[in-house]
């Protein structure tokens, strides 16, 4: 597999302030999706279990099947977009090249969150007869039993039977090579699938936040959004080129500038708070919470972030499971960068 290079930093944070290493090149993904990044309980490539270990991962070559049994698979695919595989399914990766990754879902159930999509990449879910291509950032479900596509959120462009239609999010649409009829769908009805999904955008979105910041830290240009190897998490994190993305789930994907806005060091207000150098306010600990849990509030806009106290010892030390149902998303929520 070929690999190009990219600078990486281990990054811990401590009682509000980040500790960083020093940096160190680290052999990132080669210029082809596939890669399965996170398996859980029994996963086949090509009917040979799947065995990963830290910063070792298989690719899902041209032509080869993925298989789950009583597991689950992350798989990823162009940079900022993953496959999230269900129990009891399995997929054909049909083209693996980062400007037409296309797959073909054969059975069970697959979510898709593109966290970006890049002007010169493209990404397509075939089933039966349909092409499901990813128009907007988003989180995208395909169910082979319900033969059904579902948008929780973005936008997607089908082709099937000669007929073409964008369903947007909010919106369900039948594979069933009948006639395209979109139909609404309620978000908040999910099941364990949907919510696992959301824990493994939690883990990622921490991921990203400690490698961006590092990033920023190091000097290291970040001409354009990709792939970032965490050794201290045992991962690959998503970090934008600029701006950040707010994932239907809940959590953000930060570029490196973005990052070291949001943590800004904070300069005395004079009334009792500090205040960040780009309107960012840094609250006081929350009386009876963590030590060292620190506020952030973004200006204009009513959602606080909240920065974690010591950094989790590693991924057995994972955040804590998401809610037992998906947000719901605000008027303005799900995928957009600022």
């Amino acid at each position: 597999m070929n690999h190009h290079r990219v600078w990486s930093l281990l990054m811990m944070a401590g009682l509000g302030s980040f500790i960083v290493f020093p940096a160190f090149p680290q052999a990132v993904i080669s210029a082809q999706s596939g890669l399965v990044h996170y398996v859980q309980g029994r996963v086949y490539l090509n009917d040979a279990l799947v065995k990963t270990s830290f910063g070792q991962f298989p690719q899902v070559k041209q032509n080869q099947v993925l298989r789950t049994a009583e597991g689950r698979a992350e798989v990823l695919l162009s940079p900022g977009v993953f496959l999230r595989v269900g129990e009891n399914s399995s997929i054909r990766m049909l083209a693996t090249r980062l400007s037409d990754t296309r797959l073909a879902l054969l059975s069970g159930t697959i979510i898709v969150e593109a966290a970006e999509l890049l002007k010169d990449n493209s990404v397509t879910v075939s089933f039966n007869s349909a092409n499901v291509h990813l128009g907007k950032r988003g989180v995208y479900r395909l169910d082979a039993d319900a033969a059904e596509l579902r948008v929780f959120d973005g936008e997607a462009e089908v082709i099937q039977a000669d007929q073409r239609i964008e369903v947007k999010k909010g919106k369900m649409l039948a594979l069933d090579g009948n006639s395209l009829t979109v139909q609404k769908f309620d978000r908040s009805q999910t099941d364990a699938l949907d919510r696992w999904s959301g824990r493994r955008a939690e883990y990622l979105a921490m991921a990203n936040l400690y490698s961006a910041r590092a990033i920023y830290d190091s000097g290291v240009p970040w001409p354009r959004s990709g792939w970032s190897w965490n050794p201290y998490f045992g991962m690959f994190a998503f970090i934008p080129m600029s701006g950040y993305y707010h994932s239907f789930y809940g959590y953000d994907y930060y570029s490196p500038m973005q990052a070291y806005m949001v943590f800004a060091p904070a300069r005395s207000s004079g009334f009792g708070e500090s205040s960040g150098s780009h309107g960012y306010r840094t609250i006081a600990p929350t009386p009876g919470g963590a030590s060292g849990t620190i506020a952030v509030s973004r200006a204009g806009n009513g959602g606080n972030i909240r920065a974690p106290a010591p950094a989790p010892a590693g991924p057995a030390s994972a955040p804590a499971p998401a809610p037992a149902s998906l947000p719901r998303s605000s008027g303005s929520a799900g995928g957009r960068t600022r």
